[in-house]
């Protein structure tokens, strides 16, 4: 009983510096890669192939699928990828996270554990420590995860040789064997939360003689379907592009499960045949990673002829939130963990929200009544806060000095469309005046709003395709205006009180204008650069 215990709690700890280990290694590879990450996905728009790769590639840069997939979310959110290129990069990424059970099979199965992973460990903190806010530092933080990774397999290896002969797992080939084997695996990642951890394990019991090829394959298989429970808990409350994501990621995963266990008898077999032909070794582990990525080749295989038929159902989803002006449309937390992502996202949901304000000052230019513009202002209320709760969440973020400086410049130019709104509000309604004279330089000023803010299009904008507003035109007619309004005022036509309020409104029309001007000016450089 006291060997059972101990090799249940080395099964614990060695789970748990696995666990830790994956995540700093992840952690330090996003950081270090980045920008590669944030290239390699925006190029990969060309063709099928291109995206099925980048996926792949970034993978296995970054050693986290579900990584690439809140990237691939946010690259769709922020505009930048189109659904149908993001699902091959979905695709892909289960094609990549196939290498982590290679390493466990190649490297942390076949040598002396603690003679390489130690020193990782201590090394990797050295640069952590000693470049805490530089690349090396992020570099670090991935080589002392590597090596807590591989001192995490070393405990699993001997505890499940410590537990061989006393714990029995399901065996056979029988349907109620295979099933009972693919619901470990759910279970496995559904708690921990990690196909990667489950992988490890399916790898070393297999190696400790506690499960045969076919039911460590079985596990597998479950594995891969327990990672769809993460994507459909990741898609509540998402964004519309979130959701589909998540769909396409379930149905990969669902129907590649299912195809492979309908197979897997002959699949065992003609992998074994496949393993010798490659030299590989006869151990279960290498076996079993062979399994892996045949896998997740053969789910892309299966949705290579359905892919253009599922993109276009996908579509056709989860539309009636993306209709609702008021909600956030790029805006998703899936993204945070990727800050350059979330900037984008963040972005392009500024430009929207100054769509809505631009449209609410120039709802007041053609006399809008204050109660007619209470389905925008209450539609304003709720994107502000959504983006003001967004940033606040990006900015607890251990984010670089660029990805600090571009959210500010974010949230000023937010500040500038809430202001124009603001002020455009404060004018309403605009009335029209008795004087012809005054009458004449109102409407001057009117048009000359009126244009400035039609040159608002903040999708345009965000694109990087808008030209400069002039505002001189605006400011010639404003001071026309308020001339006009003195010398009015002066000459008895004009009432104090009348004048007060309408300097009062010309002024906050001006400065309307002026906010939105520098909005524009502001996500057009940002966007530039």
């Amino acid at each position: 009983m006291t060997s059972i215990w101990h090799s249940l709690s080395l099964l614990a700890g060695g789970l748990g510096l696995f666990l830790l280990g994956m995540g700093m290694m992840t952690d330090g590879l996003k950081q270090a890669a980045g920008q590669a990450l944030h290239n390699i996905l925006a190029n990969a728009t060309r063709t099928r192939w291109h995206a099925l790769g980048s996926g792949a590639l970034v993978t296995t840069m970054v050693q986290s699928s579900s990584a690439v997939t809140v990237a691939a979310i946010g690259f769709i959110n922020a505009g930048l990828l189109g659904l149908a290129p993001a699902l091959w990069v979905l695709f892909g990424a289960n094609i990549g996270s196939t290498m982590t059970g290679w390493l466990v099979a190649l490297v942390g199965l076949k040598f002396k554990i603690e003679a390489f992973a130690l020193p990782l460990v201590g090394v990797g903190m050295l640069m952590r420590l000693t470049g805490a806010s530089q690349r090396r530092g992020a570099i670090g933080t991935a080589v002392a995860g590597f090596g807590l990774l591989f001192l995490g397999i070393g405990l699993l290896q001997e505890s499940f040789n410590g537990i061989a002969g006393q714990i029995t797992l399901p065996q056979g080939d029988g349907v109620q064997a295979v099933l009972a084997q693919v619901v470990i695996g759910l279970l496995m990642t559904v708690l921990m939360q990690s196909s990667a951890a489950s992988m490890a394990i399916a790898l070393t019991a297999a190696q400790g003689g506690l499960l045969d090829a076919q039911g460590a394959a079985a596990v597998v298989i479950g594995a891969n379907i327990g990672t769809t429970v993460t994507a459909l808990l990741a898609a509540i409350g998402a964004t519309p592009n979130a959701r589909r994501a998540a769909a396409a990621h379930v149905i990969f995963n669902v129907v590649t499960a299912c195809v492979a266990l309908a197979l897997l008898p002959w699949l065992i077999g003609a992998l074994a045949s496949a393993r010798d032909a490659l030299g590989l070794s006869a151990d279960p582990a290498a076996m079993l990673a062979l399994f892996h990525t045949t896998f997740n080749v053969l789910g892309v295989v299966l949705m290579w002829p359905l892919a253009d038929g599922l993109t276009r159902w996908l579509l056709q989803r989860f539309r009636a939130r993306e209709e609702d002006e008021a909600q956030p449309r790029y805006l998703d937390d899936n993204v945070l963990a990727v800050p350059a992502l979330a900037l984008d996202a963040l972005e392009r949901e500024v430009a929207r929200f100054g769509q809505l304000c631009v449209r609410i000052a120039g709802a007041v230019l053609t006399g809008a009544a204050p109660v007619a513009l209470v389905g925008d202002r209450s539609a304003m209320a709720q994107l502000d806060a959504a983006v003001e709760s967004f940033a606040e969440r990006l900015s607890r973020l251990a984010l670089s000095k660029v990805a600090s400086v571009r959210l500010a410049e974010l949230l000023r130019i937010h500040r500038y469309y809430k202001t124009c709104a603001d002020q455009a509000q404060t004018a309403a309604p605009l009335q029209a005046p008795v004087d012809p004279a005054l009458a004449t330089h109102q409407q001057t000023f009117v048009a000359a709003l009126q244009q400035l803010f039609t040159q608002q299009d903040a999708e345009s904008v965000a694109n990087g395709d808008a030209p400069v507003i002039d505002v001189v035109p605006m400011e010639l007619a404003y001071q026309n205006l308020k001339a006009a309004v003195l010398v009015s005022a002066a000459a008895g036509a004009l009432p104090l009180s009348q004048m007060e309020t309408a300097l009062g409104q010309y002024s906050a029309l001006r400065r309307a204008a002026q906010q939105a001007a520098k909005a524009r000016e502001h996500l057009h450089h940002h966007h530039a650069a």
